[in-house]
């Protein structure tokens, strides 16, 4: 596994990271924490050296389990992990964003005993709060950095101009989006401009759509009760049906490249630009190291034009996220 550096940060990581979340988050199989623990391990042992959790992924069991696993490998990974939700102590339950500087720092020391670490490598604001200035953000950050708690900040989400005004501040060294053959906003919306131009890292979550671009789901009644996705209106039956004409495009490119789906779907985010590091995430062996067989995949500025191509024959059906959680983003 080679490595890439995120923009101008000097943060140096494996090109394809680990998220973390699916373990025991959102979707509606969970592996044990011993399996979690097993799986994290196996993603450093096949190098990966970039680890994505946060605390609201449980909440809080998540980045245990990331600071138990990566315990004996600590400096030789980079951990990056999130603030900015309003979680109920008692409950877990979300009860919207908060950003407010004392909120950052509670955050900040509760992770840092999870996670087992003097400092967080990367520290993401997981989704803007309208309600707190963002150079107030920013500035908590710079001052999380300077006490050494903290050694780099990153913003999930956030719209272009957002982030401009948070850099003025604390540079930013990464920001997560949602990016991949399916969801591609960060092209038009300012984003991908912004890490260009600022000298940013982009770090893809859901990079294989979800699960879809995998190929490993034939129908949207394959979703199971409880898994977050059966509220999502790409993956409700008439768009999924839709969907899978991409799908079948992604399979042919593919078949054609001699790889699978997934290799493809990652390989051509890898293309973008070398500042680009996705993260997917799975709770299986063999996936993970499908996975990760996608670094050694290059494509080349022909392969790009001929996908671009055949990717403008199909269109892509239904929202990715409920009005709601689209209404979080962009901010």
């Amino acid at each position: 596994m080679h490595n890439r550096t995120l923009g101008q940060s000097g943060l140096s990581v494996s090109a394809l990271g680990y998220g973390c979340m699916g373990i025991d988050f959102g979707y509606s199989s969970k592996l044990s924490r011993a399996d979690g623990i097993a799986m994290i391990r196996a993603a450093f042992e096949r190098g990966v050296t970039f680890f994505d959790t946060a605390e609201v992924y449980g909440p809080w069991t998540n980045e245990d389990m990331v600071g138990e696993a990566l315990g004996p490998f600590r400096d030789e990974v980079v951990i990056a992990t999130k603030f900015g939700f309003d979680i109920d102590p008692d409950s877990g339950a979300m009860r919207g964003v908060d950003s407010r500087p004392e909120q950052i720092r509670r955050v900040c020391d509760a992770s840092l005993k999870r996670l087992r670490v003097d400092a967080i490598d990367l520290f993401y604001q997981h989704r803007v709060d309208p309600k707190v200035p963002i150079e107030d953000v920013a500035g908590t950050v710079r001052d999380l950095i300077a006490e050494g708690k903290v050694r780099h900040f990153g913003m999930s989400e956030p719209g272009a101009a957002t982030v401009r005004r948070a850099h003025a501040v604390q540079p930013v060294a990464a920001l997560q989006n949602e990016y991949s053959l399916w969801t591609r906003q960060v092209e038009t919306n300012g984003i991908l401009d912004a890490c260009h131009e600022l000298g940013i890292g982009l770090v893809p979550y859901s990079p294989l759509g979800k699960g879809f671009l995998a190929g490993g789901i034939a129908s949207a009644e394959q979703v199971a009760e409880g898994d977050f996705r059966g509220t999502l209106p790409r993956f409700q039956a008439e768009a999924f049906a839709h969907n899978l004409k991409l799908l079948d495009l992604v399979k042919k490119i593919a078949a054609d490249r001699g790889a699978t789906p997934a290799q493809i779907a990652l390989a051509w985010l890898l293309a973008k630009a070398p500042f680009i590091v996705p993260i997917p995430g799975t709770t299986k062996l063999h996936r993970l190291e499908e996975n990760l067989g996608a670094a050694d995949i290059a494509l080349s500025p022909k392969d790009l034009a001929e996908i671009e191509a055949l990717l403008a024959t199909v269109s892509v059906e239904g929202a990715r996220y409920t009005p709601a959680g689209e209404a979080a983003t962009g901010l």
